[in-house]
């Protein structure tokens, strides 16, 4: 069984239950596991030099959507709300096929790479053109990272009161078959799974009562996670107190749509009935930062959420929100965040990292990735702390959160290299991008 030992970091930061940091730190991965953490490790095998940088845990991204890295900085939303945003960017949205599904996949999961994610969610909730899930499945595959997709879905149009386009909207019977058609295909509930599929209807603007409970249903019969939007910004508790008479966590709750299987995204006008809700249901929260401020919609109760056990862990969301699928950024600004809303204490930078890995592992489900200990998952990030941004900084390990770096040197997924010197090593990103940007300039006509 093939061996590689990274060795002498000038941190190991394990997110271990003593949260223990090694200096001089060694990790063996064996076969795709971490078979020894510690200091003078010996192998046979693969020696990675990791003097002069912080090892972590891969980083965890528990929101995107992955499609939308065709769409960024479109003129008509690049300063409107929610809303409105979602109004401009569905025609185009209409416009693509399984290339622009496939393309768009790879480039966003190769900026997370970069960024140190190993494991990522992805919420497609669209099938224009003969699009389909599969599209981005392989992908994923090709880029070498976990991957969590979610079966989205909308299903009310424009014509019924919703807000999509009646084009990009299915019949709700079509779709639960093609969830039940994904699940069967791609999902694996074993340890040190690649995929695992979730079913995720859009929101509760887009969906009917009727689907988000049977969504909910389908999802614990294949024993698969549930992922929407929540209470993401103030029109949201608006519509649903003005639609469905309640706040949006009561609506979750009514529906099914609580417990260790499910986690939401944004949450950012949770009250604190809503964060006792979750915090007693272990309902998981994706908190997306970056797209929170682009889209004016608020700071998420982040402190009083993890203050009272609610699961948090970190989204780019998709980039035509963010504009960006940067995770190790997303981190920052999530601590600054916190700190502009409740001081500069509010937050330090190791829980910040924290979210960021094990916080999402645990949101998604994932007890064998998030930390590095014997047995788990080799996703593993090594960052070269001896360049331009960390230098002058007393600590390494807080130095990735609060100044950088903010790519990443190499990074490990299964005990695989998918980044190499800081460059992907799995698939052509040159070649990758020159597609990307033809799709993206036939799309604006």
């Amino acid at each position: 069984m093939s061996e590689i030992l990274i060795r002498n970091a000038d941190a190991v930061v394990t997110m271990n239950g003593a949260r223990a940091e090694i200096t001089g730190g060694d990790v063996l991965i064996r076969g795709g596991v971490i078979a020894a953490v510690g200091q003078g490790l010996v192998s046979s095998g693969a020696v990675v030099n990791a003097a002069g940088c912080v090892v972590t845990p891969g980083l965890v991204n528990t929101h995107h959507h992955l499609y939308q890295t065709l769409t960024r900085a479109v003129p008509g939303g690049q300063d409107a709300l929610l809303f409105g945003w979602l109004q401009t960017l569905y025609p185009i949205w209409a416009k693509f096929g399984p290339e622009e599904m496939f393309v768009s996949a790879q480039v966003g999961l190769a900026e997370l790479a970069l960024s140190g994610c190993s494991l990522t969610s992805d919420h497609l909730y669209l099938f224009p053109n003969g699009s389909r899930l599969d599209d981005t499945i392989a992908a994923a595959g090709e880029v070498g990272l976990r991957f969590h997709p979610t079966r989205g879905a909308m299903s009310i149009g424009v014509s019924d009161g919703g807000l999509p386009p009646d084009s990009l909207v299915e019949r709700e019977a079509a779709i639960l078959e093609d969830c039940i058609r994904v699940v069967d295909r791609f999902h694996d509930a074993g340890e040190g799974a690649m995929v695992r599929v979730g079913i995720a209807p859009c929101s509760p603007f887009s969906v009917s009562r009727d689907l988000m409970r049977e969504a909910a249903i389908l999802a614990r019969d294949k024993g698969v996670m549930l992922h929407t939007h929540l209470a993401e910004n103030d029109e949201d508790i608006a519509y649903s107190l003005a639609k469905f008479g309640c706040r949006p966590g009561q609506y979750a709750e009514d529906l099914g749509w609580t417990g260790e299987d499910v986690w939401h995204a944004h949450c950012v006008k949770l009250d604190a009935g809503e964060i006792d809700l979750f915090a007693r249901s272990g309902t998981g929260v994706a908190h997306c930062p970056c797209s929170n401020c682009r889209l004016g919609s608020g700071i998420a109760p982040v402190r009083l959420m993890r203050d009272a056990g609610v699961k948090v862990g970190l989204g780019v969301d998709g980039s035509a929100s963010n504009d960006a699928g940067n995770l190790i950024l997303e981190a920052r600004q999530a601590l600054l965040l916190q700190r502009v809303s409740r001081g500069a204490d509010a937050m330090a930078a190791r829980e910040a990292l924290e979210i960021a890995t094990l916080g999402g592992a645990k949101v998604l489900g994932r007890g064998d990735c998030g930390s590095l200990e014997v047995g788990k998952r080799a996703d593993i990030a090594i960052w070269d702390v001896s360049g331009i941004e960390a230098a002058g900084s007393w600590d390494p390990v807080a130095s990735l959160i609060l100044c950088g770096p903010t790519r990443v040197r190499d990074l490990f997924v299964e005990g695989r290299a998918v980044v190499r010197g800081g460059q992907m090593a799995t698939i052509d990103l040159s070649a990758v991008i020159v597609r990307q940007n033809q799709l993206a300039r036939r799309l604006a006509g």
